[in-house]
Protein backbone atom coordinates (compact mmCIF):
# COMPACT_ATOMS: atom_id res chain seq x y z
CA UNK A 1 0.00 0.00 0.00
CA UNK A 2 1.31 3.01 -0.70
CA UNK A 3 2.42 5.68 1.53
CA UNK A 4 -0.08 8.68 2.14
CA UNK A 5 1.97 12.22 1.22
CA UNK A 6 1.65 14.53 3.85
CA UNK A 7 3.81 17.62 5.00
CA UNK A 8 7.36 17.11 6.72
CA UNK A 9 8.19 19.09 10.10
CA UNK A 10 10.40 21.55 9.84
CA UNK A 11 13.11 21.68 12.46
CA UNK A 12 11.41 21.65 15.96
CA UNK A 13 8.35 22.44 14.07
CA UNK A 14 8.17 25.86 16.69
CA UNK A 15 10.72 28.77 14.71
CA UNK A 16 12.46 29.60 11.66
CA UNK A 17 15.57 30.57 11.37
CA UNK A 18 16.56 33.86 10.43
CA UNK A 19 18.21 32.24 7.21
CA UNK A 20 15.86 29.70 6.75
CA UNK A 21 11.99 29.00 4.83
CA UNK A 22 9.70 26.35 5.43
CA UNK A 23 9.42 24.90 2.00
CA UNK A 24 5.92 23.78 0.53
CA UNK A 25 6.08 20.57 1.50
CA UNK A 26 6.77 20.90 4.92
CA UNK A 27 4.81 22.57 7.94
CA UNK A 28 5.19 24.12 11.62
CA UNK A 29 3.57 22.38 14.56
CA UNK A 30 -0.30 22.39 14.06
CA UNK A 31 -0.95 25.18 16.46
CA UNK A 32 1.58 27.58 14.58
CA UNK A 33 0.38 26.26 11.30
CA UNK A 34 -3.48 26.93 11.98
CA UNK A 35 -2.43 30.21 12.85
CA UNK A 36 -0.50 31.45 9.72
CA UNK A 37 -3.41 30.02 7.53
CA UNK A 38 -6.15 32.18 9.77
CA UNK A 39 -3.27 34.98 8.55
CA UNK A 40 -4.02 33.81 4.84
CA UNK A 41 -7.51 34.35 5.55
CA UNK A 42 -7.30 38.34 7.04
CA UNK A 43 -4.94 38.83 4.23
CA UNK A 44 -7.13 37.75 1.24
CA UNK A 45 -10.72 38.81 2.57
CA UNK A 46 -10.17 42.47 2.24
CA UNK A 47 -10.17 42.27 -1.72
CA UNK A 48 -12.19 38.85 -2.10
CA UNK A 49 -15.59 39.93 -0.03
CA UNK A 50 -15.66 43.36 -2.14
CA UNK A 51 -16.28 41.84 -5.58
CA UNK A 52 -19.18 40.05 -4.62
CA UNK A 53 -20.78 43.26 -3.64
CA UNK A 54 -19.92 45.51 -6.74
CA UNK A 55 -21.29 42.60 -8.90
CA UNK A 56 -24.08 42.01 -6.87
CA UNK A 57 -23.00 38.21 -6.21
CA UNK A 58 -23.86 36.61 -2.59
CA UNK A 59 -20.82 37.24 -0.67
CA UNK A 60 -21.19 33.90 1.34
CA UNK A 61 -21.23 31.79 -1.66
CA UNK A 62 -17.64 33.96 -3.42
CA UNK A 63 -16.04 33.21 0.23
CA UNK A 64 -17.26 29.55 -0.12
CA UNK A 65 -15.77 28.92 -3.64
CA UNK A 66 -12.70 30.82 -3.02
CA UNK A 67 -11.33 28.28 0.09
CA UNK A 68 -12.96 25.50 -2.40
CA UNK A 69 -10.55 26.94 -5.45
CA UNK A 70 -7.70 27.15 -3.13
CA UNK A 71 -8.10 23.30 -2.50
CA UNK A 72 -8.16 22.78 -6.17
CA UNK A 73 -5.65 24.59 -6.83
CA UNK A 74 -3.51 23.18 -4.34
CA UNK A 75 -4.24 19.49 -5.53
CA UNK A 76 -4.19 20.63 -9.60
CA UNK A 77 -0.41 21.86 -8.67
CA UNK A 78 1.50 18.50 -7.49
CA UNK A 79 3.27 17.04 -9.85
CA UNK A 80 7.01 18.30 -11.50
CA UNK A 81 8.92 18.47 -8.52
CA UNK A 82 6.17 19.69 -6.39
CA UNK A 83 4.90 17.00 -3.92
CA UNK A 84 1.97 18.99 -2.04
CA UNK A 85 1.51 21.57 -4.94
CA UNK A 86 2.05 25.23 -5.03
CA UNK A 87 1.39 27.24 -2.39
CA UNK A 88 -1.41 29.84 -2.95
CA UNK A 89 -4.61 31.60 -1.72
CA UNK A 90 -7.27 31.39 -4.74
CA UNK A 91 -9.70 35.09 -4.34
CA UNK A 92 -11.81 36.82 -6.45
CA UNK A 93 -10.16 38.88 -9.23
CA UNK A 94 -10.98 42.21 -9.74
CA UNK A 95 -10.53 41.95 -13.71
CA UNK A 96 -13.86 39.99 -13.48
CA UNK A 97 -15.77 43.15 -11.86
CA UNK A 98 -16.58 45.09 -15.05
CA UNK A 99 -17.78 42.61 -17.59
CA UNK A 100 -20.00 40.88 -14.68
CA UNK A 101 -21.68 43.92 -14.05
CA UNK A 102 -22.50 44.43 -17.81
CA UNK A 103 -23.44 40.62 -18.22
CA UNK A 104 -25.75 40.96 -15.39
CA UNK A 105 -27.24 43.77 -16.43
CA UNK A 106 -27.99 42.14 -20.04
CA UNK A 107 -29.06 38.98 -18.36
CA UNK A 108 -28.77 38.14 -14.95
CA UNK A 109 -26.43 36.48 -12.57
CA UNK A 110 -27.21 32.96 -14.11
CA UNK A 111 -25.61 34.41 -17.51
CA UNK A 112 -22.94 35.96 -16.41
CA UNK A 113 -22.04 32.42 -14.78
CA UNK A 114 -21.79 30.81 -17.81
CA UNK A 115 -19.04 33.74 -18.81
CA UNK A 116 -17.06 32.70 -15.63
CA UNK A 117 -17.37 29.10 -16.52
CA UNK A 118 -16.01 29.61 -19.82
CA UNK A 119 -13.03 31.81 -19.04
CA UNK A 120 -12.23 29.29 -16.63
CA UNK A 121 -12.39 26.94 -19.00
CA UNK A 122 -10.48 28.65 -21.52
CA UNK A 123 -7.64 29.53 -18.74
CA UNK A 124 -7.53 25.61 -17.61
CA UNK A 125 -7.35 24.52 -21.42
CA UNK A 126 -4.24 27.21 -21.34
CA UNK A 127 -2.64 25.58 -19.01
CA UNK A 128 -2.76 22.28 -20.41
CA UNK A 129 -1.13 23.54 -23.72
CA UNK A 130 1.42 25.30 -21.56
CA UNK A 131 2.42 22.23 -19.54
CA UNK A 132 2.62 20.02 -22.77
CA UNK A 133 4.82 22.75 -24.71
CA UNK A 134 5.69 24.82 -22.57
CA UNK A 135 5.44 28.86 -22.24
CA UNK A 136 6.80 30.21 -24.70
CA UNK A 137 4.24 30.99 -27.39
CA UNK A 138 2.28 32.70 -24.13
CA UNK A 139 5.27 35.18 -24.46
CA UNK A 140 5.00 35.92 -28.26
CA UNK A 141 1.81 36.05 -28.46
CA UNK A 142 1.41 38.38 -25.43
CA UNK A 143 5.05 40.14 -24.54
CA UNK A 144 5.03 42.50 -21.68
CA UNK A 145 4.09 45.69 -23.70
CA UNK A 146 0.71 43.64 -24.49
CA UNK A 147 -0.17 42.29 -21.28
CA UNK A 148 0.87 45.21 -19.02
CA UNK A 149 -1.40 47.78 -21.45
CA UNK A 150 -4.59 44.88 -20.82
CA UNK A 151 -4.24 44.96 -17.20
CA UNK A 152 -3.76 48.85 -17.16
CA UNK A 153 -7.00 49.34 -19.53
CA UNK A 154 -8.97 47.26 -16.95
CA UNK A 155 -8.45 49.07 -14.21
CA UNK A 156 -8.86 52.38 -16.42
CA UNK A 157 -12.46 50.95 -17.36
CA UNK A 158 -13.27 50.39 -13.52
CA UNK A 159 -12.65 53.91 -13.07
CA UNK A 160 -15.97 55.81 -13.48
CA UNK A 161 -17.71 53.10 -10.94
CA UNK A 162 -15.40 53.74 -8.21
CA UNK A 163 -16.12 57.77 -9.01
CA UNK A 164 -19.99 57.34 -9.11
CA UNK A 165 -19.77 55.17 -5.71
CA UNK A 166 -17.87 58.18 -4.22
CA UNK A 167 -20.17 60.84 -4.82
CA UNK A 168 -22.80 59.21 -3.63
CA UNK A 169 -21.49 59.36 0.29
CA UNK A 170 -18.17 62.17 -0.43
CA UNK A 171 -17.54 62.31 3.46
CA UNK A 172 -17.74 58.57 3.95
CA UNK A 173 -15.49 57.66 1.08
CA UNK A 174 -12.18 60.19 2.11
CA UNK A 175 -12.59 58.93 5.53
CA UNK A 176 -12.36 55.43 4.03
CA UNK A 177 -9.79 56.31 1.65
CA UNK A 178 -7.68 58.46 3.95
CA UNK A 179 -7.55 55.35 6.64
CA UNK A 180 -6.75 53.32 3.87
CA UNK A 181 -3.36 55.23 3.23
CA UNK A 182 -2.46 56.12 6.53
CA UNK A 183 -2.25 52.69 7.87
CA UNK A 184 -0.37 51.23 4.75
CA UNK A 185 1.93 54.02 5.84
CA UNK A 186 2.16 54.17 9.36
CA UNK A 187 1.38 49.88 9.86
CA UNK A 188 4.49 47.48 9.37
CA UNK A 189 4.54 44.24 8.58
CA UNK A 190 1.46 42.08 8.84
CA UNK A 191 -1.39 44.93 9.74
CA UNK A 192 0.34 47.07 6.53
CA UNK A 193 -0.64 44.28 4.70
CA UNK A 194 -4.49 44.25 5.22
CA UNK A 195 -4.91 48.42 5.05
CA UNK A 196 -7.25 47.38 3.15
CA UNK A 197 -9.80 45.93 5.30
CA UNK A 198 -8.29 48.56 8.23
CA UNK A 199 -10.17 50.80 6.21
CA UNK A 200 -13.17 49.75 5.69
CA UNK A 201 -14.20 48.80 8.91
CA UNK A 202 -13.13 52.51 9.73
CA UNK A 203 -15.50 53.55 6.84
CA UNK A 204 -17.88 51.15 8.01
CA UNK A 205 -17.87 52.98 11.73
CA UNK A 206 -17.97 56.17 10.38
CA UNK A 207 -20.90 55.83 8.50
CA UNK A 208 -23.02 54.37 11.23
CA UNK A 209 -23.59 57.52 13.35
CA UNK A 210 -24.55 59.12 9.55
CA UNK A 211 -27.48 56.73 9.22
CA UNK A 212 -25.78 54.95 6.38
CA UNK A 213 -26.49 51.42 8.35
CA UNK A 214 -30.10 51.53 7.51
CA UNK A 215 -30.13 47.73 6.10
CA UNK A 216 -27.36 46.27 8.86
CA UNK A 217 -30.52 45.35 11.06
CA UNK A 218 -32.80 44.00 9.03
CA UNK A 219 -30.21 41.96 6.98
CA UNK A 220 -28.89 40.48 10.03
CA UNK A 221 -31.99 40.09 11.48
CA UNK A 222 -33.17 37.80 8.50
CA UNK A 223 -30.19 35.71 8.46
CA UNK A 224 -29.32 32.65 9.65
CA UNK A 225 -26.11 31.97 12.15
CA UNK A 226 -25.37 28.57 10.21
CA UNK A 227 -26.46 27.95 6.81
CA UNK A 228 -25.50 27.04 3.33
CA UNK A 229 -24.25 29.79 0.55
CA UNK A 230 -26.57 30.90 -1.54
CA UNK A 231 -26.13 28.74 -4.78
CA UNK A 232 -26.50 29.71 -7.92
CA UNK A 233 -27.28 27.86 -11.19
CA UNK A 234 -25.82 28.96 -14.55
CA UNK A 235 -28.04 30.04 -17.65
CA UNK A 236 -25.60 29.43 -20.86
CA UNK A 237 -25.15 33.17 -23.33
CA UNK A 238 -23.41 34.20 -25.71
CA UNK A 239 -22.94 37.49 -24.88
CA UNK A 240 -21.61 37.01 -21.35
CA UNK A 241 -19.27 34.56 -22.42
CA UNK A 242 -18.12 37.56 -25.07
CA UNK A 243 -17.76 40.12 -22.57
CA UNK A 244 -15.81 37.90 -19.68
CA UNK A 245 -13.43 35.39 -21.83
CA UNK A 246 -11.13 38.55 -22.55
CA UNK A 247 -10.25 38.71 -18.52
CA UNK A 248 -8.21 35.19 -19.02
CA UNK A 249 -5.23 37.30 -20.20
CA UNK A 250 -5.15 39.16 -17.17
CA UNK A 251 -5.44 35.91 -15.03
CA UNK A 252 -2.38 34.29 -16.90
CA UNK A 253 -0.60 37.74 -15.88
CA UNK A 254 -1.50 37.56 -12.55
CA UNK A 255 -0.99 33.41 -12.27
CA UNK A 256 2.59 34.03 -13.70
CA UNK A 257 3.88 36.69 -11.48
CA UNK A 258 2.75 35.19 -8.49
CA UNK A 259 4.66 31.63 -9.36
CA UNK A 260 7.84 33.90 -10.65
CA UNK A 261 7.19 35.61 -7.14
CA UNK A 262 7.03 32.01 -5.64
CA UNK A 263 10.09 30.66 -7.34
CA UNK A 264 12.11 33.76 -6.29
CA UNK A 265 11.30 33.62 -2.72
CA UNK A 266 11.93 29.67 -2.31
CA UNK A 267 14.70 29.59 -4.49
CA UNK A 268 13.34 26.78 -7.14
CA UNK A 269 12.36 27.12 -10.95
CA UNK A 270 9.08 27.01 -11.09
CA UNK A 271 8.98 26.98 -14.51
CA UNK A 272 7.58 23.90 -15.37
CA UNK A 273 4.86 23.94 -12.92
CA UNK A 274 3.34 27.09 -14.90
CA UNK A 275 1.00 25.25 -16.69
CA UNK A 276 -0.27 23.01 -13.47
CA UNK A 277 -1.13 27.16 -12.13
CA UNK A 278 -2.95 28.08 -15.19
CA UNK A 279 -4.87 24.69 -14.69
CA UNK A 280 -5.49 25.31 -11.30
CA UNK A 281 -6.91 28.76 -10.97
CA UNK A 282 -8.86 27.86 -14.53
CA UNK A 283 -10.47 24.71 -12.71
CA UNK A 284 -10.96 26.74 -9.23
CA UNK A 285 -13.11 29.56 -11.39
CA UNK A 286 -15.11 26.89 -13.23
CA UNK A 287 -16.34 25.12 -10.05
CA UNK A 288 -16.69 28.91 -8.46
CA UNK A 289 -19.10 29.68 -12.07
CA UNK A 290 -20.93 26.66 -11.39
CA UNK A 291 -22.63 27.58 -7.65
CA UNK A 292 -22.66 31.20 -8.18
CA UNK A 293 -19.10 32.60 -7.12
CA UNK A 294 -17.12 34.90 -8.16
CA UNK A 295 -14.36 33.89 -11.10
CA UNK A 296 -10.68 33.29 -9.13
CA UNK A 297 -6.96 34.22 -9.52
CA UNK A 298 -3.70 33.92 -7.35
CA UNK A 299 -3.81 36.85 -4.52
CA UNK A 300 -0.55 38.95 -4.55
CA UNK A 301 -1.31 39.95 -0.76
CA UNK A 302 -0.74 36.38 0.38
CA UNK A 303 2.77 36.62 -1.12
CA UNK A 304 3.17 39.39 1.35
CA UNK A 305 2.20 36.93 4.42
CA UNK A 306 4.65 34.49 3.11
CA UNK A 307 7.37 37.20 2.87
CA UNK A 308 6.70 38.10 6.47
CA UNK A 309 6.67 34.60 8.01
CA UNK A 310 9.08 32.85 5.52
CA UNK A 311 6.56 30.14 5.61
CA UNK A 312 5.88 28.83 2.27
CA UNK A 313 3.75 25.34 3.62
CA UNK A 314 0.87 24.59 1.54
CA UNK A 315 -0.74 22.69 4.68
CA UNK A 316 -1.46 26.81 5.88
CA UNK A 317 -3.34 27.55 2.37
CA UNK A 318 -5.43 24.64 3.03
CA UNK A 319 -6.20 25.63 6.72
CA UNK A 320 -7.23 29.23 5.06
CA UNK A 321 -9.43 27.34 2.21
CA UNK A 322 -11.16 25.27 4.65
CA UNK A 323 -11.84 28.42 7.44
CA UNK A 324 -13.03 30.37 4.27
CA UNK A 325 -15.41 27.19 3.39
CA UNK A 326 -16.47 27.71 6.97
CA UNK A 327 -17.17 31.04 6.69
CA UNK A 328 -18.87 30.66 3.66
CA UNK A 329 -21.52 28.90 5.66
CA UNK A 330 -22.41 31.66 8.21
CA UNK A 331 -24.97 33.87 6.40
CA UNK A 332 -24.97 36.34 9.10
CA UNK A 333 -21.41 37.22 8.18
CA UNK A 334 -22.26 37.57 4.23
CA UNK A 335 -25.46 39.97 5.93
CA UNK A 336 -22.62 42.08 7.48
CA UNK A 337 -20.88 42.41 4.09
CA UNK A 338 -23.84 43.29 2.16
CA UNK A 339 -24.85 45.95 4.21
CA UNK A 340 -21.19 47.55 3.54
CA UNK A 341 -22.11 51.56 2.54
CA UNK A 342 -21.53 52.81 -0.89
CA UNK A 343 -19.86 55.17 0.15
CA UNK A 344 -17.35 52.75 2.02
CA UNK A 345 -16.95 50.82 -1.58
CA UNK A 346 -16.57 53.75 -2.83
CA UNK A 347 -13.14 54.93 -1.07
CA UNK A 348 -11.83 51.46 -1.31
CA UNK A 349 -12.17 51.30 -5.03
CA UNK A 350 -10.67 54.62 -5.83
CA UNK A 351 -7.30 52.56 -4.87
CA UNK A 352 -7.88 49.47 -5.73
CA UNK A 353 -8.83 49.86 -9.35
CA UNK A 354 -5.82 52.84 -9.52
CA UNK A 355 -3.85 50.01 -8.26
CA UNK A 356 -4.89 47.55 -11.25
CA UNK A 357 -3.71 50.41 -13.88
CA UNK A 358 -0.25 50.61 -12.21
CA UNK A 359 0.12 46.91 -11.89
CA UNK A 360 0.35 47.22 -15.66
CA UNK A 361 2.69 50.03 -15.97
CA UNK A 362 4.93 47.83 -13.53
CA UNK A 363 4.69 44.74 -15.87
CA UNK A 364 6.77 47.30 -18.63
CA UNK A 365 9.07 48.75 -15.80
CA UNK A 366 10.26 45.08 -14.55
CA UNK A 367 10.65 43.75 -18.11
CA UNK A 368 12.38 47.09 -19.12
CA UNK A 369 10.05 47.77 -22.36
CA UNK A 370 11.09 49.98 -24.87
CA UNK A 371 8.65 52.68 -25.55
CA UNK A 372 10.48 54.26 -28.49
CA UNK A 373 9.90 50.90 -30.30
CA UNK A 374 6.26 52.07 -32.01
CA UNK A 375 5.39 48.47 -32.51
CA UNK A 376 5.77 48.48 -28.40
CA UNK A 377 3.88 52.26 -28.70
CA UNK A 378 0.98 51.99 -30.62
CA UNK A 379 -1.19 48.58 -29.52
CA UNK A 380 -0.76 50.17 -25.99
CA UNK A 381 -1.53 53.30 -26.97
CA UNK A 382 -4.88 52.30 -28.62
CA UNK A 383 -5.54 49.88 -25.83
CA UNK A 384 -5.46 52.02 -23.30
CA UNK A 385 -7.89 54.70 -24.68
CA UNK A 386 -10.69 51.95 -25.72
CA UNK A 387 -10.36 50.53 -22.12
CA UNK A 388 -10.85 53.93 -20.46
CA UNK A 389 -13.63 55.00 -23.03
CA UNK A 390 -15.20 51.69 -22.46
CA UNK A 391 -15.79 51.52 -26.06
CA UNK A 392 -18.55 48.79 -27.13
CA UNK A 393 -20.13 46.87 -29.53
CA UNK A 394 -23.05 45.02 -29.79
CA UNK A 395 -24.18 42.67 -33.02
CA UNK A 396 -27.17 43.72 -34.89
CA UNK A 397 -28.99 40.96 -33.33
CA UNK A 398 -28.36 41.97 -29.92
CA UNK A 399 -26.74 38.47 -28.86
CA UNK A 400 -23.37 39.19 -28.67
CA UNK A 401 -21.88 42.71 -27.14
CA UNK A 402 -18.07 43.40 -25.71
CA UNK A 403 -16.87 45.83 -24.26
CA UNK A 404 -14.10 48.29 -23.30
CA UNK A 405 -12.15 45.19 -21.87
CA UNK A 406 -12.65 43.21 -24.16
CA UNK A 407 -12.25 45.40 -27.41
CA UNK A 408 -9.39 47.05 -25.88
CA UNK A 409 -7.50 44.06 -25.12
CA UNK A 410 -8.58 42.35 -28.34
CA UNK A 411 -7.23 45.72 -30.36
CA UNK A 412 -3.75 45.59 -28.18
CA UNK A 413 -2.81 42.19 -28.84
CA UNK A 414 -3.98 42.18 -33.10
CA UNK A 415 -2.35 45.66 -33.34
CA UNK A 416 0.86 44.46 -31.72
CA UNK A 417 1.02 40.94 -33.67
CA UNK A 418 0.08 43.13 -37.47
CA UNK A 419 2.96 45.78 -36.26
CA UNK A 420 5.34 43.12 -35.20
CA UNK A 421 5.09 40.61 -38.34
CA UNK A 422 4.86 44.05 -40.82
CA UNK A 423 7.79 45.17 -39.52
CA UNK A 424 9.71 41.66 -39.92
CA UNK A 425 8.70 40.68 -43.20
CA UNK A 426 7.26 43.80 -44.74
CA UNK A 427 8.89 45.96 -47.78
CA UNK A 428 10.81 47.94 -45.08
CA UNK A 429 11.51 45.22 -43.02
CA UNK A 430 15.36 46.49 -41.38
CA UNK A 431 14.85 50.19 -41.94
CA UNK A 432 15.06 51.80 -38.91
CA UNK A 433 11.76 53.79 -37.96
CA UNK A 434 11.39 57.31 -38.58
CA UNK A 435 12.37 59.58 -35.25
CA UNK A 436 8.87 61.30 -35.64
CA UNK A 437 7.35 58.38 -34.85
CA UNK A 438 9.32 57.32 -31.99
CA UNK A 439 8.80 59.43 -28.90
CA UNK A 440 11.69 59.86 -26.59
CA UNK A 441 13.80 62.10 -24.78
CA UNK A 442 13.90 65.80 -25.43
CA UNK A 443 16.82 67.63 -25.57
CA UNK A 444 18.08 71.16 -26.56
CA UNK A 445 19.02 70.07 -29.65
CA UNK A 446 14.93 69.16 -30.67
CA UNK A 447 14.21 73.13 -30.05
CA UNK A 448 14.77 75.43 -33.12
CA UNK A 449 17.51 78.12 -32.66
CA UNK A 450 16.82 81.29 -32.46
CA UNK A 451 17.27 83.57 -35.68
CA UNK A 452 19.13 87.39 -35.17
CA UNK A 453 15.85 88.82 -35.53
CA UNK A 454 14.78 86.85 -32.69
CA UNK A 455 13.14 89.69 -29.71
CA UNK A 456 14.33 87.12 -26.73
CA UNK A 457 18.20 87.24 -27.66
Amino acid sequence: MPKLRTWTVHGDGKRVAPDDVVAPEERLAWPMTIGIGMQHVIAMFGATFLVPVLTGFPPTATIFFSGVGTLIFILMTVGHGQRLGLPSYTGSSFAFISPVIAATAGGGMAEALSGIIAAGLVLFLIGVLVDRFGAGWINKLMPPAVTGAIVALIGLNLAPVAWENYQQQPWTATITLTAIVLATVLFRGFWGRISILIGVVIGYLVAFPQGQLSELDSNLAAADWIGLPDFTAPSFSWNAIALIVPVVVVLIAENTGHIKAVASMTDRNLDRSLGRAYMGDGAATMVAGLGGGSGTTTYAENIGVMAATRVYSTAAYVVAGLTAIALGMVPKFGALIVSIPIGVLGGATIILYGLIAVLGGRIWVEARVDFKNPINLFPAAIGLILGAANATWTSASGDVSFNGIAIGSFATIIIYQVMFYVAKYGVNRGVPFSPGTVPGKITSEDYPKPTPTDPNL
